[in-house]
């Protein structure tokens, strides 16, 4: 059903949190909290209650679903035991929030020209976060050493896995694309953050899964990374040029471990000690084990990694560390706030969900390379797999911003998913010696097609209209691609 007042909903939902910025003190910022989010709280209620339903059932997407309300539902359990500050734990929980909610709103079956739509918000958001962050970072004075921590987008790695969608998968380049490629890359190195450049490598490795449906295949890909190498090594000259201490900092990075008096990285040492602390709090009782510590509890360094933290940091100055922010590890952080219960159903479920859309992503374009919607689901997996990208060096759902744009993200990969498994062929298992079936016992699947088979009606199989259809499938569905009209293409 279209509705007049869906296209500025989907703007405010997905616009205002990309003013969204780091404060430089942990006791500000908190009134922007309230203007950035409420618009994009009430704009996501809205688009919830206008938004289509399935009426077919879709096991990964209830999985997915149970576990996310389980997730932020199950934490007020946690809160009622150990009774955190209110406070602390109602902004550690809104990233959450805001996750299931744009995945609530994303996982429905929209129409082309609002799945448009989202796409181009989403690219246009990132993009706008990637430069206010920027600016934003640079206004508030320093060297390199101090704004660093700063100018760094909180979705940057999911801008990029869109970006390299286009440029290895669906080979589109374009000055603007290239660009924004080009600059997000400048603010890696200016950020001297390793985590940031080993998802860079992480998420091209994907985007060359997706690009290559066999092994001979990647070879073939491999070509069309010189474009990539290209850019990469321009950036980095432009950032050396730019900032001569670039490259001296980049130096200090890799190689400070070894000036240490134990010889190993101190960054790396800290995560581990916030680990520790984490896990030994989580299962000191059965209780906590069970339900956790909840969100916004407070967690310090472990005392076993102090030895290895000498020279860097003070005795007196290590044991007054005590955080309740969301930790910088994902993973770990999810188990000691939720515990067994509430904790580590989601992180899984995410995950599973993810390699599913990702090998069949893989199996429906070596077979039906032009189906309609197939794009729509290899960028939504590019911009999901960001969430594990970032999660190498902190945590993806910490941020309010990104806690938004990886559950849209969620959702339209799921929702794409269950309507392309229903009309797409399905993998057939291959047995060393087929079993007797007879023919009567093997009925055809209702509205799903097969290899060679004529493509008519997959349209009006996946909901889309027949204009759409068509130009779908000569590859201009999309907020990036270029709006040019269609080639006739034989069936």
């Amino acid at each position: 059903m279209r509705h007049q007042y869906a296209t500025p909903w989907i703007w405010f939902f997905l616009l205002p949190l990309a003013f969204d910025y780091k404060a430089t003190d942990a006791n500000t910022g908190h009134f922007a909290q309230f203007i950035f989010v409420l618009p994009a709280i009430a704009a996501g209620i809205a688009l919830l209650l206008i938004a289509p339903r399935f009426h077919e059932r879709s096991r990964l997407r209830s999985i997915v679903t149970w576990s996310m309300i389980l997730c932020v539902a199950g934490s007020i359990v946690a809160q009622l035991v150990q009774d955190n500050d209110t406070g602390n734990y109602l902004r550690v929980l809104l990233p959450f929030i805001l996750f299931t909610l744009g995945y609530l709103v994303a996982c429905r079956p929209w129409s082309e020209f609002r799945i448009a739509q989202f796409e181009k918000a989403l690219f246009v958001a990132n993009v706008i976060s990637l430069l206010f962050t920027l600016v934003y970072g640079m206004a508030t004075g320093g060297d390199l050493d101090d704004v660093r921590f700063r100018i760094l987008s909180v979705t940057l790695l999911g801008l990029q896995g869109v970006l390299l969608h286009e440029f290895i998968v669906a080979k589109r380049y374009s000055l603007f694309t290239v660009s924004i490629f080009a600059l997000s890359v400048i603010i890696e190195l200016l950020s001297v953050t390793r985590s940031v450049m080993i998802g860079t490598v992480l998420l091209f490795l994907i985007a060359m899964g997706l690009s290559a449906p066999s092994i001979r295949h990647i070879w073939r890909a491999m070509s069309r990374t010189i474009i990539i190498g290209a850019v990469l090594a321009g950036a980095a000259g432009i950032a050396a040029l730019t900032f001569p201490t670039v490259a001296e900092h980049w130096t200090q990075r890799i190689f400070f471990s070894e000036e240490t008096r134990s010889g190993k990285d101190p960054t790396t040492i800290t995560r581990l000690a916030e680990m520790r602390d984490q896990y030994d709090q989580v299962t000191a009782e059965p209780t906590t084990l069970l339900f956790g510590e909840g969100y916004g509890h407070y967690y310090r360094y472990s005392p076993v990694y102090l030895p290895d933290l000498a020279g860097q940091i003070s005795e007196k100055d290590f044991y007054a560390i005590s955080e309740w922010a969301a930790g910088h590890n994902f993973w770990v952080y999810q188990f000691f706030a939720g515990g067994l219960l509430f904790g580590i159903g989601m992180p899984l479920a995410t995950l599973a969900a993810l390699a599913i859309c990702f090998f069949s992503y893989r199996y429906w374009r070596s077979v039906v390379p032009d189906a309609p919607m197939l794009p729509v689901l290899g960028r939504a997996i590019m911009l999901f797999a960001a969430l594990p990208a970032t999660s190498i060096g902190g945590n993806p759902l910490g941020p309010r911003f990104s806690g938004l744009i990886f559950g849209v993200a969620l959702g339209l990969m799921i929702a794409t998913h269950a309507r392309l498994q229903r009309a797409l062929p399905a993998r057939v298992r291959r047995f060393r010696s087929p079993p007797p079936v007879r023919p009567e016992a093997m009925p055809e699947l209702p509205g799903r097609i097969r290899p060679g088979m004529g493509r008519a009606d997959l349209s009006s199989t996946l909901g889309m209209s027949h204009t759409a259809s068509s130009a779908s499938e000569a590859g201009q569905f999309g907020a990036l691609v270029p709006h040019s009209p269609p080639r006739h293409r034989s069936n």
